[in-house]
């Protein structure tokens, strides 16, 4: 038992530190600390159910920075779905 206990967590551990950002600087990146959200979501990773503007996020900004980001959450939503929806975080920092 104490076996399995160890491999679970190793597992789970490893899970949690899959999680990847990717980060993009516009301009001279962000000057501030303002900062938007939303989830993009996809089927299977290749058609997307929603749109993600980081222009209309930016708003007016000349200087901002774009971070997409696979979370926790994002990782429980393709595990409830079984993989059939995927999505990530994105953020823009002005």
């Amino acid at each position: 038992m104490k076996k399995k206990s160890i491999i679970l967590l190793t597992s789970f551990i490893l899970i949690l530190s899959a999680c990847t950002t990717h980060t993009h600087i516009v301009g001279n990146g962000a000057q501030g600390n303002y900062e938007k959200s939303k989830r993009q979501l996809w089927v299977i990773s290749l058609v997307p159910i929603n749109d993600v503007d980081t222009q209309e996020l930016a708003g007016d900004a000349t200087d901002y920075e774009i971070q997409t980001q696979a979370d926790i959450v994002d990782i429980l939503i393709g595990a409830f779905t079984s993989g059939i929806i995927s999505s990530r975080k994105v953020t823009v920092k002005k």
